[in-house]
């Protein structure tokens, strides 16, 4: 036995000497390119591109070049960048593609990237591109084509959902079309949206995406967690918030709070005592005239200002008092005493509320 392990060793280092020398003989070529040639990008055959916000999956654009010259058979990978302004200070990268040397961006990849790049929706700008071309697994060698323009004219994607309370225990009773207060979205987590207020005795409620619309509608059947229907649904429905059936909640101050990612909700007292709504609240901004906020007869703490117009700009809640309340989100979040004014991005007609026992606000485009 032991000698059948020595024979095996020396047959081993045997092995391993033939492998040094014939690596230490290795003369094979190495893989080396000349200075690269940038691609070429083709002009387009039009100038003016307006983004058609119905049919986003449709081709917007194609766009062609001559490829790349590394010198040797090379695996080439384009990146197509698009940016403001023809010196590409802030480039944004819509799409890679490897060996390839053609390529067709829908509507909605070139909205996205004209929004990235800085361009406001509903309004012609001049748009860059370029193609920029590199080898390797580390993308090495990078050279770059010439940039050709055209202008565009983006849409605006709103891309939140958006829910309102019905039911026996809200202002609106069981009417699905009756100023439906709004549930206010979490600026950080739009899976998170909240209501803090008045509810009234024995009452239920249920939550709904569209006014006037029983579908689709949320609702629970353990109390811990909610379900809801879909647009076409009729039959069967989740039981009324938050207990289900049997006895509403009594008469008070609650926050409801709910998670579309977990499907779980919360229902618990709130303490507003002390809490003094203002004697008015006026929307005021560079994005409309002044707008007289009107509370909920219901909830005096609720502020609402229905289909309103308003800019590009910004906003804030001012009160008879001269508190300036206003936040640095956009479409929802909290607003504090002096707390910055509220970005609008984009022009639409809204419906504002806002509650001035947590400072949540949210602005809902009904056009978008």
């Amino acid at each position: 036995m032991m000698k059948n392990i020595k024979r095996f060793s020396a047959i081993t280092v045997i092995g391993i000497l033939l492998l040094v020398f014939n690596s230490c003989d290795d003369n094979s070529e190495l893989f080396t390119i000349s200075a690269p040639t940038a691609p070429v990008l083709i002009e387009l055959g039009f100038t003016d591109l307006e983004l058609d916000a119905v049919n986003t999956n449709n081709p917007a654009v194609t766009l062609n070049w001559n490829e790349a010259d590394y010198g040797q058979q090379a695996s080439v990978t384009y990146a197509i960048e698009f940016s403001s302004d023809e010196a590409f200070t802030a480039p944004v990268t819509a799409a890679t593609v490897t060996g390839q040397n053609t390529i067709t961006l829908s509507v909605n990849e070139v909205n996205a990237a004209a929004g990235n790049a800085g361009l406001n929706p509903f309004e012609w700008k001049a748009l860059f591109t370029r193609v920029v071309s590199t080898i390797g697994s580390q993308s090495s060698e990078q050279t770059i084509s010439n940039a050709i323009q055209f202008n565009v004219y983006p849409y605006f994607n709103y891309v939140f959902n958006d829910y309102y309370l019905v039911g026996d225990a809200t202002a609106p009773g069981w009417n699905n079309n009756n100023n439906n207060p709004a549930l206010f979205r979490d600026a950080n987590d739009s899976n998170i949206f909240s209501y803090t207020g008045f509810w009234a005795d024995n009452g239920h409620f249920k939550v709904i995406e569209t006014k006037g619309l029983w579908h689709p509608q949320n609702g629970t059947d353990d109390g811990v967690t909610f379900w809801g229907t879909t647009a076409t649904s009729s039959s069967p429905e989740p039981e009324r918030l938050p207990y289900g059936g049997g006895n509403g909640i009594p008469a008070g101050y609650y926050t409801f709070k709910m998670n579309f990612a977990s499907k779980t909700f919360s229902f618990e007292a709130f303490n507003a005592s002390g809490i003094t709504s203002p004697t008015t609240l006026t929307l005021k901004g560079t994005s409309t005239t002044d707008i007289t906020m009107i509370p909920l007869a219901f909830d005096g703490h609720i502020w609402y200002a229905n289909n309103v117009k308003l800019l590009p700009g910004n906003v804030d809640f001012v009160t008879d008092s001269g508190a300036n309340w206003g936040s640095t989100t956009s479409f929802s979040g909290v607003a504090t005493d002096g707390g910055g004014s509220i970005p609008v991005i984009v022009e639409d007609d809204y419906d504002v509320w806002f509650n001035d026992l947590t400072g949540q606000y949210i602005l809902i485009p009904l056009n978008l």
